[in-house]
């Protein structure tokens, strides 16, 4: 009892302003910001045997450009330096695009495709089905959901690529040995 007359007091004052705990998908974003200003190598997990077109190519991904609301993470295949997977945090949700770019900036012709994370993410691992932009960008993409793990040992960030359920790629980078800026 003296706790409704607790809460009905500090209604009556004005104090109703409680913060609201984190959603998951907002603490994935905190996780991954902590990983600001370094950069990781990563090796291709999946598919097996040199079957991946990035099989071979040094992996490298730079978490960099983080703000309150967007975390910019360039993501290094050999020398071609033309993705970025982006990270905002909005009303909405937590959305992943990726950002392809050729050498001059310019915008390529297929990119900002992704999507927002489901519900029922967790703090270390989100998921994000392709929104209706990649399904008329990218008509064979309209299954695609990408999921980004941050391992709870963090040791480990994976970047996982799904077509209609099924593993289509999967990169594991090492963040017990950041390479520098």
């Amino acid at each position: 009892m003296k706790n409704a007359y607790l809460i009905l007091l500090l209604f009556a004052l004005g104090c109703t302003s409680a913060k609201k705990p984190p959603t998951p998908s907002q603490d994935f974003f905190g996780r991954l910001s902590t990983l600001c200003n370094q950069t990781y190598a990563g090796k291709v997990v999946f598919p097996e045997g040199g079957k991946d077109p990035f099989a071979g190519k040094a992996l490298v991904m730079q978490v960099q450009s983080c703000s309150p609301t967007e975390i910019r993470v360039p993501f290094y295949v050999g020398e071609d330096k033309s993705r970025t997977w982006v990270f905002t945090k909005s009303a909405q949700g937590l959305l992943l695009k990726h950002d392809h770019r050729h050498p001059d900036g310019t915008p390529d012709s297929v990119t900002m495709y992704g999507g927002y994370a489901k519900v029922g993410g967790s703090p270390y691992s989100q998921s994000f089905p392709a929104d209706d932009y990649t399904a008329k960008l990218l008509p064979a993409a309209a299954t695609n959901e990408w999921s980004t793990v941050l391992s709870e040992d963090r040791k480990t960030f994976s970047y996982i690529l799904k077509r209609a359920g099924q593993l289509r790629f999967q990169a594991d980078f090492d963040l017990t040995k950041p390479l520098g800026q």
